[in-house]
């Protein structure tokens, strides 16, 4: 059978308020397509459906409409809930669409998911496993112990709950496992928020060794591979989530598996969604200004990074982000600011210096400009002759 391993869609997901809701269609339009020209028999969705746990209506319609047009002639999809999903939530559906290939796994269980591939004749028997929290599996695991203690309980717990589903595999089937969990080693990005990664939910890859032909996982956002035993991959989110994800390639993985046999496997890149990019100019406002003249990045969101030796106006602010819609941060840096004087003997220096290197740590290295200076001092003349004055000309 073909199977199709994808995850991580955080539907619903903004960038600094910036819908992403179109390129998340675009990339389904992208998936049903793959899907049918493939002809992929079975969707492995390994969680985060949304970014989430109370999605707009809008990401929910999308999930629905995507969901009923990839089990389209037969075809089947298995999704679980991810950390962002609520579990409940994702699983509601399930007497409505479970006739229709589509299964929904929400909270952690002991019971596998049995799909029948009719093209080919095969069965497909997959360990699923949701985010298994504490309070998802209902369970206290470690009791006030440390994290270090936490982490073995909970790595162990894992274990248990796929060795318990892994009862189902038999020599004629085709046996997968699927979850939504951080196993050791694996690299993250910064848009795995709010998650424990790298912390006390941490998964030893021993714990997923079970006898699968291929273990689909998901959680964290860059396609790779797991090291350990059996063949175990997070696909990787379709879309760049973070200015961390900056230059990857987002994939999905396209498998051919049969009974006792090793899966062929194939990581196919993605082409929708608008790519993150980092701009770093030396060069200041004229050189942003020629890159913007050339369309450089033109479909891209942008996190720039300008060397500039006096503050920004406004009127600049405006001016970037109307040449170019994409540009979500702008980070002035001030290279003349330098550390010198630290070490300096703060109290020898007039009021005024201090104030104007007190504004140039405030403002990234910025001058500030004379009539500020001259307002600084002169409020604070007032403020010294209102204290001389409320103290009775007493000396302090």
């Amino acid at each position: 059978m073909r199977i199709l391993h994808t995850g991580d869609w955080h539907l619903g997901r903004t960038l600094e308020g910036r819908s992403r809701l179109q390129e998340q269609e675009q990339f389904l339009d992208e998936l049903v397509k793959l899907v049918r020209e493939q002809q992929v028999d079975l969707i492995m969705m390994a969680g985060d459906v949304y970014d989430s746990v109370n999605p707009p209506a809008a990401a929910e319609s999308l999930f629905y409409e995507a969901a009923a047009r990839l089990t389209e002639e037969g075809r089947h999809l298995v999704a679980i809930a991810g950390n962002h999903d609520q579990p409940e939530r994702v699983a509601a559906v399930r007497p409505l669409v479970t006739q229709s290939g589509i299964q929904l796994v929400g909270l952690p269980t002991s019971e596998v998911v049995h799909v029948e591939v009719a093209r080919t004749g095969e069965r497909a028997v997959i360990a699923a496993l949701p985010y298994p929290s504490e309070s998802r599996l209902n369970e206290l695991l470690a009791g006030d112990g440390d994290e270090g203690e936490l982490r073995l309980a909970y790595s162990a717990r894992v274990a248990q709950l796929m060795k318990g589903l892994a009862q189902s595999f038999r020599e004629n089937t085709v046996n997968l496992a699927m979850s939504h969990i951080y196993v050791l080693g694996g690299v993250e990005s910064d848009s795995e928020r709010p998650i424990q990664v790298g912390g006390a939910y941490t998964v030893d890859p021993s714990s997923l060794d079970i006898g699968a032909q291929y273990t689909a996982l998901g959680h964290l956002h860059r396609p790779q591979a797991v090291k350990g035993g059996g063949l175990t991959r997070y696909s990787g989110s379709p879309l760049a989530y973070s200015f961390s994800e900056a230059g990857q390639a987002k994939s999905v993985m396209m498998l051919d598996v049969s009974p006792g046999k090793d899966p062929v496997m194939e990581e196919i890149h993605l082409t929708s969604g608008k790519p993150l990019v980092r701009w770093s100019s030396r060069g200041g406002l004229e050189e942003v200004r020629r890159w913007l003249d050339e369309g450089r990045d033109a479909r891209a969101f942008i996190d720039l990074e300008i060397s500039l030796t006096e503050a920004m106006s406004m009127a600049d602010i405006q001016s970037l982000r109307k040449a170019h819609e994409g540009i979500v941060h702008i980070r002035p840096i001030y290279p003349g600011l330098q550390s010198e004087d630290t070490q300096a003997d703060r109290s020898q220096l007039p009021i005024h210096e201090l104030f104007r290197k007190f504004y140039q740590r405030q403002s990234g290295g910025a001058e500030p400009e004379s009539e500020l200076v001259d307002l600084f001092m002169s409020l604070l003349a007032d403020h010294e002759e209102e204290t001389t004055s409320e103290g009775g000309g007493d000396e302090r």
